[in-house]
């Protein structure tokens, strides 16, 4: 029997449907012996349900043995940090991101911060849970003690910046009401920046919109107030704030396969010759600028697990995925969505370049369309026909179906969590052909 709630990369779903603190309290008790753990590490999100799975979660760690250390209120990364800091033997971060308030979910990693998904034992559990299948409890009840780790996360920090090279810009940060907030805060005196905060305080009922900056509704806030305060870039994170996403001084927001460039040629220029790891989606300009900063390109599946994966195998200094998450070797080899915004104000003064100025050329010599999603009932034999129709292309199969022409390229892929199929689509520098592409492979999609 398969639940719901368990993902590709996680468990997640609606609560109490698909998570509830019963299964919380389970997959702790079946946790502790698949890792044959004696420490973990807990955090969770500002969902109203968080505490309650917390606590089930802790109860049933605790009842199989192990201890527990509570880091309460926090975001993702600061579990893949505190993990090996603590030389925890698992991490688990109680969160569903950027989902609407009635979900929740867990994300787990393994000793050192190493991923943990459905092929990498969630399967394991599941199967444990559904046949009850808890075991004995342990003699000796684990303890629990609560601690705070933010001081030691912004050092953290440190190592990945140079606070004296970034100049005193004006930014719009918001928070979206999730948890970045109080992390901010603890940053700020630290950068000679003027934050303009939007929606900083981290409430449950998240009063203006789930905190998902993909969603084109939820970008004007950020866009107004930089418009508003004449702030010189702004970024917006997500409910666990392990992705951040960017906004020009004009307030146009910046996809995040431009991201993914800046960030390989900011690391680059002290760093030459090191791997850049990416996904296949949109890649022209990443293999572009990579190569010009003297780098090596390295094509990954999407998706953490296969990103930290490659990047472990290849020795790669950063990896970056069009979907606004970011890897860095020096964090555990974990996305951070709080390193990203601090290399991009510093390649901002660096440069002495607006943010616009340092994608300008990059948006013009590879317009792309974003990813646009599509809900079928047979997403599978779609991408068959696919193949088919555009064989005369060079094609891949590493993550979905790539196809690549002279002068433009595209992907698509299935969904790991949802029945949609995901397109990309790239040109060289010619805007109304990847217009014209992107139309007829919707046309394709869709009839």
């Amino acid at each position: 029997m398969k639940l719901a709630g368990f993902k590709a990369y996680d468990i997640r779903g609606k609560v109490p449907a698909d998570l509830n603190a019963d299964m919380a309290y389970k997959i702790g008790r079946t946790l502790v012996p698949n890792l044959d753990g004696k420490l973990f590490v807990i955090g969770r999100d500002v969902r109203e349900s968080s505490p309650e799975l917390a606590k089930a979660l802790t109860e049933g760690i605790t009842d199989a043995g192990a201890d527990v250390i509570d880091l309460g209120l926090c975001g993702t990364e600061m579990i893949y940090f505190a993990t090996p800091f603590l030389n925890a033997d698992g991490g688990i971060m109680i969160t569903a991101s950027h989902n609407p308030p009635e979900y929740n979910g867990l994300k787990f990693v393994k000793k050192g911060s190493i991923p943990m998904g459905y092929s990498s034992g969630l399967n394991e559990i599941e199967k444990k849970v559904v046949n009850n299948d808890l075991g004995e409890k342990a003699a000796n009840k684990g303890s629990v003690r609560t601690m705070d780790v933010m001081k030691e996360f912004i050092a953290n920090l440190d190592k990945f910046y140079d606070p004296k090279k970034i100049k005193p810009y004006k930014v719009v940060v918001n928070a979206g009401n999730g948890c970045v907030g109080p992390a901010l805060d603890a940053l700020e005196p630290k950068l000679p920046i003027e934050m303009i905060k939007v929606f900083h305080e981290p409430d449950p009922s998240f009063p203006n919109g789930v905190p998902n900056p993909l969603l084109p509704e939820n970008r004007k806030p950020t866009m107004d107030a930089i418009i508003e305060h004449g702030a010189d870039l702004g970024v917006a994170w997500d409910g666990d704030y392990d992705r951040c996403f960017f906004f020009d001084e004009k307030g146009s927001f910046i996809e995040g396969y431009y991201i993914v460039g800046l960030l390989a040629k900011s690391i680059l220029k002290t760093n030459p010759g090191e791997k850049i790891v990416h996904d296949p989606r949109l890649e022209w300009n990443t293999i572009e600028i990579v190569e010009k900063a003297g780098g090596e390109a390295v094509r990954s599946v999407s998706g953490h697990a296969f990103i930290k994966e490659k990047m472990r195998e290849v020795n790669s200094i950063y990896g970056g995925e069009m979907s606004a998450h970011h890897y860095f070797r020096d964090n555990f080899y974990s996305d951070s969505g709080l390193i990203p915004f601090l290399l991009i104000i510093q390649l901002m003064a660096d440069e002495g370049k607006k943010l616009s100025e340092l994608v300008e050329e990059m948006i013009s010599d590879y317009p792309c369309s974003g990813e646009i999603n599509t809900k079928l009932d047979d997403p599978a034999g779609k991408l068959e026909e696919i193949k088919a129709k555009y064989k005369d292309g060079i094609s891949d199969d590493l993550d979905g179906i790539s196809v690549a022409y002279p002068n433009w390229r595209f992907n698509v892929r299935m969904s790991n969590t949802e029945p949609l199929l995901r397109l990309n689509v790239e040109s060289r520098s010619d805007k109304k052909l990847m217009k014209e592409k992107t139309e007829e492979l919707l046309g394709i999609i869709r009839s």
